[in-house]
């Protein structure tokens, strides 16, 4: 049995905001508060158009990434080397302090997690009406404990139903974000017309008992300053 907290966004709660190659729309970020332009979160899920022919992906050495094209092909090139192609509905990982450039106009799907942290993956889901997949057993092929898992649903519409038979529908721009205990569960995601959706998965690196108190004591100490404000 899962122990979940679960949320359907909807587009129009997204966040929309202009990089230097075209839009940025978030889809979510972790921890709740956190900011990208602070670098301060730990996860962030996102969805961009690329608007220029040729871009130079934004630096982030604290983080690895992992990237796939919506909508168009693109080629990428990490630190000059040579240009790698990716067809629609291609995860690619990669190290965000690379310099990446990238050729082609798209709509990509970005996962992006804090080294030593986080780990994590992204799962395309392309479905004809009436097909039904396991979501959970797709994403533990490379994330064996995922805390939090996200459904994106880019177009069409997708039921997505727990072992204890709790549904949710998400349509066209709709994710469903779940957070908890997933270990000896399935999640069963059924088309009700053709759909393309995406699945990702966040896990957080266990840490030593060293460094979680030392965690502890640091936000105890911001909430603190916080209380005093």
């Amino acid at each position: 049995m899962a122990f979940y907290i679960s949320q359907v966004v909807h587009r129009d709660d997204y966040k929309t905001t202009d990089w230097s190659g075209g839009k940025t729309t978030e889809i979510g970020i972790a921890p709740k508060g956190s900011e990208y332009a602070d670098r301060d979160f730990l996860w962030r899920l996102s969805s961009a158009t690329v608007d220029v022919e040729e871009s130079e992906f934004t630096s982030l050495p604290d983080y690895n990434r992992i990237i796939m094209t919506l909508k168009g092909d693109i080629s990428l090139s990490h630190n000059g080397e040579r240009m790698i192609d990716l067809p629609e509905f291609t995860p690619h990982r990669f190290d965000g302090g690379d310099k990446t450039v990238s050729v082609g106009k798209v709509t990509d799907f970005n996962l992006m997690l804090r080294k030593d942290i986080c780990e994590g993956t992204v799962v395309p889901l392309r479905m004809q009406t009436g097909e039904t997949v396991d979501i959970y057993s797709m994403l533990i092929t490379d994330v064996p404990s995922p805390d939090e898992v996200m459904v994106y649903c880019y177009r069409g519409c997708l039921v997505v139903k727990d072992d204890d038979g709790k549904q949710f529908r998400i349509e066209s721009g709709d994710t469903l974000r779940l957070s908890g205990n997933f270990r000896e569960t399935s999640w069963q995601a059924k088309a009700e017309e053709g759909t393309l959706a995406v699945a990702a998965c966040v896990h957080y690196i266990p840490r030593t008992a060293e460094e979680a108190e030392k965690q502890v004591k640091s936000d105890m100490e911001a909430l603190k300053k916080k209380l005093e404000q």
